[in-house]
């Protein structure tokens, strides 16, 4: 999913397809969410191609 995508759909979803088509786990826990093995540490930057979510750790593909 591409695009403006908010916090408040994100909590929504059970995962997340990345460009090279790998599907990344979503989860939250006690208020915060999880996509792969990153934490999202700050949600909902605007951006000039959609909304950006910052997390802690870089996501490889496998």
């Amino acid at each position: 999913m591409s695009g403006a995508v908010g916090s408040d759909k994100v909590v929504g979803l059970k995962s997340a397809k990345t460009v090279n088509g790998q599907d990344l786990p979503i989860s939250v826990k006690g208020g915060t969410v999880s996509v792969g093995a990153a934490t999202v540490v700050k949600a909902d930057i605007k951006a000039s191609n959609g909304v950006i979510h910052v997390i802690d750790t870089v996501l490889l593909p496998k």
